[in-house]
């Protein structure tokens, strides 16, 4: 398999996980943004959404965390070195692993705290799915503690010369454009649209990172 077939590969793979995982993202959030609890993401939107939304954001989580895979190994090819290949490749292997455990928190969260309100239980979803966060929400840090050290390693790899992409080409690390996109969302008017955008930061954000790497943007033609 050629470079060009490889690269042609991993940006559909990529993309295809994004529209997965983001999609999935827009479904469980979508919706009208006012809320009353301690978790701003429990709104009067996300209390009526139909469980079917639930369920195929949580579904397309599976295919998603594939694609996802497909892609992010592939990026193991730019790097210059056979040990850290090694390297990358395990952080990878590790930090995919919690990316459904961390969808799956929410969508459960959400799921019941639509269910409650449209069975005669409104009065008590807030205290009911704030309590079942509470107890859960160590597992956000969990997650996002094995997910983040493969990205920062292709941070100090690019920074350092250890890919074939030029050593600037570091601060287009997903992490970054995670932060921009951020920033982007925290100024915006309070909405529906601000709430789904809000929710799918990391698949728009490796939607960017992908096109970046797979089209060859910034890669060091000189090597």
């Amino acid at each position: 398999m050629n470079n060009k077939t490889k690269r042609t590969i991993g940006l559909i793979c990529g993309l295809l996980g994004c529209m997965c995982y983001g999609g999935g993202d827009w479904l469980m959030m979508y919706g009208n943004p006012a809320h009353t609890g301690k978790l701003i993401w429990l709104t009067a939107g996300t209390a009526q959404i139909p469980q079917w939304r639930y369920i195929l954001a949580m579904a397309l989580a599976f295919p998603g965390i594939i694609f996802y895979g497909i892609a992010l190994f592939l990026i193991q090819d730019y790097i210059k070195s056979e040990k850290h290949k090694k390297v990358y490749h395990y952080l990878n292997a590790f930090g995919l692993t919690p990316w459904i455990a961390l969808h799956l928190i929410y969508v459960v969260i959400l799921s019941l705290f639509a269910w409650l309100n449209n069975n005669g239980f409104a009065g008590d979803a807030i205290i009911i799915c704030e309590g079942l966060y509470s107890n859960f929400s160590w597992l956000i840090v969990v997650s996002e503690a094995l997910m983040l050290p493969v990205f920062l390693y292709w941070f100090y790899l690019q920074i350092s010369g250890k890919t074939i992409f030029k050593r600037g080409m570091a601060f287009t690390n997903v992490l970054v454009i995670f932060g921009v996109l951020k920033l982007i969302s925290s100024i915006m008017p309070e909405s529906a649209f601000r709430l789904g955008f809000t929710n799918g930061l990391m698949s728009e954000s490796m939607i960017i990172w992908f096109v970046i790497i797979f089209t060859g943007i910034g890669i060091d033609r000189k090597r």
